[in-house]
């Protein structure tokens, strides 16, 4: 029996097909690299204008990073297994707060990332320091947001979600 081969144009088309998955495969995962840069090469999934949050994720742990609106890093968290670790990134990384530390809530307070599991929020002190509070809920399968016009803030499965 005989093959025919595959001709130059239809091997072509399969390699643009192939590197066209490829593409869209690796946009749909958050990066894993550029955690406290200033303008890191990851999409901005900030809810707030002003302030720029970034997503990464290294294997199966999230970093989430909160830059102000000059790129100035002011905090990163880590998140894994419904654990938030603070990590030690940014101008304000001693005033990054999780939801079993004590938080008072001011009127100047804004939500800066929500998604299915995960929100924090923002909040300019007159020191001119922004503390930042991440309060993580237990999840069976986590999520990612990746698309600003997903994530908002309101949370899934509370009042006004």
């Amino acid at each position: 029996m005989f093959r025919k081969p595959l001709g130059f144009a239809s091997r072509g088309a399969l390699t643009a097909l192939f590197v066209a998955l490829l593409s869209t495969a690796a946009f749909a995962q958050a990066p894993s690299t550029g955690l406290g840069q200033s303008w890191p090469n990851a999409a901005d999934v900030s809810v707030s204008p002003h302030y720029h949050v970034y997503v990464f994720v290294r294997e199966g742990i999230r970093y989430i990073q909160v830059n102000d609106l000059n790129g100035t890093v002011r905090g990163a968290v880590a998140l894994a297994d419904n654990v938030v670790l603070v990590l030690p990134v940014g101008a304000d990384a001693q005033y990054v707060t999780t939801q079993s530390s004590a938080q008072s809530v001011a009127s100047t307070t804004e939500t800066v990332f929500s998604d299915a599991n995960t929100r924090i929020t923002a909040t300019p002190t007159s020191t001119g320091a922004v503390q930042i509070h991440v309060a993580s809920t237990p999840a069976s399968v986590p999520t990612i947001c990746t698309n600003p016009a997903n994530c908002s803030g309101a949370v899934k499965g509370l009042p006004g979600g």
